[in-house]
């Protein structure tokens, strides 16, 4: 009986690999399909304008968005297609994509021969007898700053004279199957896309112009195979952020291109960043993608937290704050900065004349609110990377007075003012959450801004003028994986380009188990470590 549940137990097990790598094959097809049609749609656009000239403006933008569209299904095609390949079963073969043949590599480029040393005696009978006979030589488009140069790198074959054996090195590893580029191409086009927002077909551009000939569509499957490459330290990352006791959180919007019009989605971020309270817990970002506000992404992505959470005070987090929830309430503690800039506005004495017919009257209640915000921010920079215990005694000793004081003249002015006044509103948006303003004065964790947030999101609101939206849904969750990866880096003061490039050229052949090794924290410090040796 126990015999034949087995049997049937691994007989179940095969069908469902089976249906699992039937259905990745199935989705590998699907997107390959669509990359293909958008990419001959793309190319007729192209002829008629190439026949017809620009009719319009408009005209002259939708090449731009077919060729982000392009991009993104490009790189999208590349990550089922590795997926399929994962879900490969011995019944079911993988799906491969049909590419177009590769040009070869021009010939004023150096070449770097690389031999791999073949073995001294033959792995099967211990002979030293070895012959050679030939040799397979893989090239690989390889970008030292600005210097390019194709690494010829050689494996030679050879035959036991005893055995007949012949034996051979591996083959390098390429992030993308069949792939041609070295890991600094690799992190060059990664960071210059997510890091300083040059879309793939003005990089496609400059490179044509220094001699190489890359497509969007080549340069977009090579951004798809280093995501999926990439997706385990991206959880990692997760893990590490989502496990802190204090998060900053916001968000920014980003629009998404959907069916030939666009939709404003959200780039939401999360950043654990323990330094202002003297922790050694590496900083780190936390980037994800969405189609609209909803509240229910904010749940979604806090799940498992249940620590204190800085941010404004967006009504979508406040579930997140219900006593009755499963994991535990979230500790909301708002940002003072974004109290202060309301008033601010009322109080800019420099911006004002410009403003001409539309100026405000100067109020002087704002004038004051922002004096004794100020106070307390001045307060803060003092204590700025101390303990916690520390940044409480002085917040107790300076800050504490300080604050009753302010809540005390806000009630009284506010008590004043009529329901239309200008100043009412930012008094009321005070007055209404004082609970969640003032907790900073209980616990030594909490920052007086939500500044970190705004920090790490402020990338994506300079990029927007550039990339003007993101091609899909899919695009934008890709965006927002790679910037977590990128922007932490920055955080713990590591080159984001020299990191990717060495964490791609050594992911394959790293084990599992020591992932964390790649860490840009823990990556920083071993690489210390291998220089001073």
């Amino acid at each position: 009986m126990i015999v034949a549940e087995r049997a049937a137990r691994i007989t179940a097990q095969a069908e469902l690999s089976d249906a699992r790598a039937e259905a990745a094959n199935a989705q590998a097809d699907l997107t390959s399909s669509e990359a293909l049609i958008a990419h001959l749609k793309l190319a007729i656009e192209k002829l008629r304008r190439e026949l017809y000239g620009t009719r319009s403006e408009r005209k002259a933008r939708l090449l731009d968005q077919m060729e982000l569209k392009l991009e993104e299904l490009e790189a999208a095609a590349s990550e089922d297609e590795q997926a399929a390949q994962k879900a490969s079963t011995e019944a079911v073969r993988s799906f491969e994509r049909r590419r177009p043949s590769r040009r070869p590599f021009p010939d004023h480029l150096p070449r770097e021969r690389v031999v791999i040393a073949a073995p001294q005696t033959c792995p099967c009978c211990g002979s030293a007898r070895l012959s050679k006979l030939g040799e397979d030589m893989t090239e690989t488009l390889e970008v030292i700053p600005r210097r390019w140069k194709v690494i010829q790198t050689v494996r030679e074959r050879f035959s036991c004279r005893d055995c007949e054996t012949i034996t051979q090195p591996p083959a390098p590893f390429h992030v993308t199957p069949r792939g041609f580029a070295g890991p600094n191409l690799l992190a060059t086009i990664l960071f210059e896309k997510f890091g300083q927002h040059q879309p793939l077909n003005r990089q496609s551009e400059r490179y044509g112009r220094e001699g190489i000939d890359l497509s969007v569509s080549t340069l977009a499957d090579q951004v798809g195979a280093c995501a999926t490459a990439l997706r385990p330290l991206y959880e990692l990352i997760e893990a590490h952020v989502l496990s802190a006791h204090r998060l900053h959180g916001d968000d920014t919007t980003v629009p998404i291109l959907a069916k030939g019009k666009t939709v404003t989605g959200r780039i939401w971020t999360y950043v654990r960043d323990d330094r202002p309270f003297g922790s050694r817990a590496p900083p780190a970002a936390l980037y994800y993608a969405s189609r609209d506000r909803a509240g229910a992404h904010p749940e979604r992505h806090l799940h498992g937290f249940c620590g204190i959470l800085q941010a404004d005070a967006y009504s979508g987090y406040n579930r997140l704050y219900d006593a009755g929830r499963p994991q535990g309430a979230i500790t909301p503690a708002l940002c003072w900065a974004h109290a202060r800039r309301q008033f601010f506005e009322l109080a800019d004495i420099a911006t004002n004349p410009r403003r001409g017919k539309n100026a405000v009257v100067i109020s002087p209640i704002a004038l004051e609110a922002v004096r004794r915000i100020d106070a307390l921010f001045e307060i803060e920079r003092v204590i700025n990377g101390r303990s916690t215990a520390e940044r409480l005694e002085v917040r107790r000793e300076q800050s504490t007075r300080l604050v009753a004081d302010l809540e005390v003249w806000l009630r009284d002015q506010r008590s004043r003012l009529s329901r239309s006044a200008s100043v009412a509103e930012p008094i009321d948006y005070m007055l209404r959450r004082w609970p969640s303003f003032a907790r900073f004065l209980d616990d030594g964790r909490i920052c007086l801004s939500n500044n970190a947030a705004e920090r790490a999101l402020r990338g994506f609101a300079l990029g927007r003028r550039s990339w003007l939206f993101a091609g899909s849904e899919r695009g934008a969750d890709r965006a927002a994986a790679i910037a977590t990866l990128i922007m932490t880096a920055k955080l713990n003061d590591v080159d984001p380009q020299a990191w990717l490039a060495d964490v791609l050229a050594r992911i394959a052949e790293h084990p599992t188990q020591r992932l964390e090794e790649l860490l840009p924290w823990r990556w920083a410090v071993l690489t210390r470590v291998d220089q001073a040796a």
